[in-house]
């Protein structure tokens, strides 16, 4: 099976494309870097003729209200293209809850995303994945002062990205499933706990308070980020950062 893996250079669309061939199958990455540009349009026609599936792993520069243009622009490039070039599979990677968080700018666009897609001419399949364990220094980047950084008690089910490539690839590889998957970690925590645990793996002295108006995820309310129903992955926060 040929699968074009667009933002397929990036931190999960890199593991994407080498679970991909190690399974048998033809991946090949593209990116900015290789010539693709989803929102001109450029390469794109060449990177997805003759592919079975469309992966599209891009993502916004922006998470503010910009980021609704990107994704709205760079589906409607993408589903064309793909459509030309005799796609019977399109894959994206979603978030756990972004229809259910109309607050935020970037998970509106994400919702805008699987709408398009579901929309579109091709068999589809959507994986929501919860929180990147990855993206949690940048959580804590976001409202660190001094020796304190504030966070909401706001419960996150964090994975790891090889967990998701690993989802990723598998759906890609499968039928449409014309639906959504979520997948998410195997334990449920509080951000404001998560952050507490992540200082004190790195010996790091700072304080974490508990804010509940503090960042981009003071705007969720209740557990909507997490799912309890969903495929969980095997890799606990603690080992991962281990």
């Amino acid at each position: 099976m040929k699968c074009a893996v667009i933002g397929g250079t990036g931190l999960i669309g890199s593991q994407v494309v080498r679970n991909l061939n190690a399974a048998g199958h033809e991946a090949v990455p593209h990116s900015k870097s290789t010539g693709v540009d989803v929102i001109s349009g450029q390469g794109l026609d060449e990177a997805v003729a003759g592919a079975d599936v469309v992966v599209n792993l891009t993502n916004s520069p922006t998470f503010d209200e910009a980021s609704l243009a990107f994704f709205r622009t760079s589906m409607d490039n993408l589903l064309a293209a793909a459509r030309a070039g005799g796609a019977g599979h399109f894959v994206i990677l979603s978030i756990v809850g972004t229809d259910r968080v109309p607050e935020l700018d970037y998970y509106r666009a994400k919702a805008l995303q699987e709408t398009i897609l579901a929309a579109g001419p091709i068999p589809y399949s959507i994986v929501r994945a919860t929180q990147f364990m990855e993206f949690m220094d940048a959580a804590l980047s976001w409202t660190a002062d001094g020796d304190t950084v504030r966070l909401p008690a706001t419960p996150v089910q964090p994975i790891a990205a090889k967990d998701v490539a690993a989802a990723v690839a598998e759906v890609a590889a499968g039928t449409p499933l014309n639906g959504i998957r979520n997948i998410a970690g195997p334990e449920v925590l509080p951000l404001d706990e998560l952050g507490r645990i992540t200082l004190s793996r790195k010996g790091d002295n700072r304080t974490v308070v508990t804010d509940p108006t503090a960042g981009m995820f003071a705007a969720v309310k209740g557990d909507v980020l997490t799912d309890e129903n969903a495929h969980l992955a095997p890799t606990r926060y603690t080992d991962w950062l281990s």
